[in-house]
């Protein structure tokens, strides 16, 4: 569920060691499943453990993850590293912002999760966001494009060449391509 690399479990054992007996780490999401989930770690004194608190034991200490936590810390990393600049510890959890789906869950959730968590970070630095609208019966993803993707000329890239070719990659044999309602020139809706 949640990977922490050699350097970050011994960095966590160091400093548990000048914690009182039987203190561990805790690690969590704030806001989770929404755009502004943040991803935490904290000691977790032996007083703090909740019955329904999910434990990943690691040399020496526990990880405790709270029930609401747990599916948002899926595919998570824990790193600790050192250079010239200093020492830095870094947690990425690719589904604290969203709820990873189900292989097997309805096709327009997976690939709206596929939107959610891969392309809209990316069209987000500028500024812009897609939605899925709808699957059509004969496969294709229709999409709204919002923000800065709004009349930009590139569009025609992203959507092709972007977001088509890996929906095609992943789910092939169930969308066929990606259609664009937006009436870019304007600003407004135009389906297809």
């Amino acid at each position: 569920m949640i990977t922490i690399s050699e350097a970050a479990q011994a960095h966590f054992a160091k400093l548990l060691s000048s914690q009182a007996e039987g203190t561990n780490i805790r690690v969590f999401v704030v806001n989770p499943g929404t755009a502004s989930a943040e991803c935490g770690v904290s000691y977790c004194p032996v007083d703090a453990v909740e019955p329904e608190d999910l434990e990943l034991k690691f040399d020496g200490f526990s990880a405790f993850v709270d029930a609401d936590s747990k599916p948002f810390l899926e595919d998570a990393e824990i790193d600790f590293t050192t250079d010239q600049m200093g020492s830095q510890l870094t947690l990425k959890a690719p589904n604290a912002k969203l709820r990873k789906v189900a292989d097997d869950a309805p096709l327009f959730d997976r690939v709206n999760y596929f939107l959610q968590a891969e392309v809209n970070p990316q069209l987000a630095g500028h500024g812009g966001e897609c939605t899925l609208m709808e699957i059509t019966e004969d496969g294709y993803a229709v999409l709204q494009f919002g923000g800065g993707c709004n009349g930009c000329s590139q569009i025609d890239v992203t959507v092709k060449d972007g977001i088509e070719k890996q929906l095609i990659e992943l789910m092939g044999d169930e969308i066929k391509g990606v259609r664009d309602m937006t009436e870019h020139q304007r600003g407004e809706h135009s389906y297809y």
